[in-house]
């Protein structure tokens, strides 16, 4: 099974799709004539204004929101992993993905807003399924994308994250005062995956509390956390750094002297630093993905490029301050691994450690010995936990536009009865066949996503000129669609 998953997945994450989320990036960089550049002051002034409403949240609400979403174990071991197997220079192709990556969540997310409609409960929805249906009038693409979400999001993913939640937890408390070794017995269930049975419990009991509110608790429960725990996370790299100063410019230069092959050891990686830098850059900040115009659709804004500024904001955050700063952790203290395809290490300095999660658990034990493995275990659950949540709303708004833009109360409540289901099943049990059919789920949307937008641009690019114009003119930008020539945008013409 695996190995099928694996083959298919293959084929799915390929160079293509790489070629395909970089050279979207270029494009949408050209046409929006390098937004994130010319508008980086006027993203930043939105990500922290606007009012949230009945029927929407602010648009810091929304940042957060699909913070949650794009801020996730891939942000520690995904980092990890690229420097493992695309050496340093593979941070600086993470940097390059992360510039480029914030134009196409520019272009996704302002689509989500134009297309954007209400439910029968009167809530903004919105995202990938909405703008395929109603900007290229091809449901049966819509039915697809909406499908391959609920999957992946709401039945798969989650439990991907519980299961590095319990791991993490169990890792940290090994052997102290309150887990001992969990070499024992439970019930009959080896002590360590009792251990993690209970923490799946736990979890899953905390989500519901959030998921069962609905979108305003969700949204309040982000706005709150995902601050707190990225602020928390680049502090500690700040703290790494500042005492291992020395190495800092030396770090630097490894980075950079890799990414372009001139590196005296690492310099024969140029091609796989190119790869893993840009795949886990992706697979990171998610632009393009389709995950982030979801929350992007629920934001309360008098005018779709808003949320667009506040969106392309959002992956400079998580691309140059949150996945910058595992690297930093990692590569500051010299505690990673590198290798190549055929098996031979170019850098050992963790024998036996495999790429991932442990690099930043050692690096930071060599400046506070003890607190790496609790440190990490903290990050992972917070990561985790807010990223579950941020699935959740991602398969609720799919299953909301499958079920005719109406919200069903038997299909919510199953729906989220899986998802916790999966909370703890994931929790505790082998996470190998749930990542490979996640992954699926995850690069299909990736490839109709990104398809999508290059066929739809034309809409957001016309919205973004209209913004920039009212803001010429000292206005406080509003949206007409019909006075750009944009059809079938029925919230904004009602509203208007």
């Amino acid at each position: 099974m695996e190995e099928v998953l694996g083959w298919i997945n293959g084929i799915i994450w390929s160079k293509a799709l790489i070629a395909l989320c970089l050279g979207a990036g270029l494009w949408f960089s050209f046409r929006t004539r390098f937004m994130q550049v010319r508008g980086f002051i006027e993203m930043t002034r939105l990500t922290f204004t606007g009012q949230k409403s009945d029927a929407g949240v602010s648009s810091f609400q929304a940042l957060a929101l699909s913070m949650s979403g794009r801020i996730g174990i891939g942000n520690i071991a995904g980092v990890a992993t690229a420097i493992a197997f695309g050496g340093p220079g593979a941070i600086f192709w993470m940097w390059v993905m992360g510039f480029l990556g914030a134009s196409t969540s520019f272009v996704e997310c302002c689509l989500a807003q134009i297309y954007k409609e209400k439910d029968n409960e009167g809530r903004y929805r919105g995202g990938p399924a909405y703008y395929i249906e109603k900007g290229l009038g091809l449901k049966w693409y819509a039915l697809a994308f909406a499908i391959a979400t609920i999957a992946a999001a709401g039945v798969l993913m989650p439990g991907v994250q519980a299961n590095a939640i319990a791991d993490g937890i169990a890792n940290a408390c090994q052997g102290g005062a309150l887990c001992g070794s969990l070499d024992g017995e439970v019930m009959g269930m080896a002590s360590r995956d009792a251990l993690k049975l209970g923490i799946g419990i736990t979890v899953a009991l905390l989500l519901a509390a959030i998921i069962f509110g609905g979108i305003k608790r969700i949204a309040a429960f982000a706005e709150f956390v995902v601050p707190f725990m990225a602020i928390g996370y680049i502090l500690t790299a700040v703290t790494v750094m500042a005492i291992n100063y020395e190495y800092v410019p030396e770090m630097f230069r490894i980075i950079f002297s890799s990414a372009f092959g001139m590196h005296a050891g690492f310099g024969a990686m140029l091609g796989l630093a190119v790869e893993w830098g840009v795949k886990r850059g992706v697979y990171a900040n998610e632009a393009g993905q389709g995950t982030g115009p979801h929350a992007a659709a629920a934001a309360e804004v008098s005018h779709p490029a808003k949320q667009g500024y506040v969106q392309a904001w959002a992956i400079y955050f998580d691309t140059m301050l949150i996945c910058t700063s595992t690297a930093f952790l990692v590569l500051a203290t010299g505690m990673y691994n590198v290798q190549l395809p055929d098996g031979t290490m170019l850098q050992e300095a963790l024998p036996g450690i495999e790429a991932g999660a442990g690099f930043v658990q050692n690096g930071i034990n060599t400046v506070l010995p003890g607190w790496g493995a609790g440190f990490v275990a903290v990050a992972l659950f917070f990561f985790a936990f807010t990223t579950i949540m941020a699935y959740y709303y991602m398969a609720e708004t799919n299953l909301t536009y499958l079920n005719g833009h109406r919200t069903r109360p038997l299909a919510t409540l199953l729906l989220r009865l899986a998802i916790t289901g999966m909370v703890v099943f994931g929790a505790f049990h082998n996470a190998g066949t749930a990542w490979a059919l996640g992954d699926m789920g995850v690069g299909l949307m990736a490839w109709l996503n990104i398809i999508a937008i290059l066929l739809l641009q034309k809409p957001a690019l016309a919205a973004l000129r209209d913004y920039e114009r009212q803001k010429k003119l000292g206005l406080d930008p509003v949206f007409d669609p019909d006075a750009l020539g944009i059809r079938n945008a029925d919230f904004w013409r009602k509203r208007g």
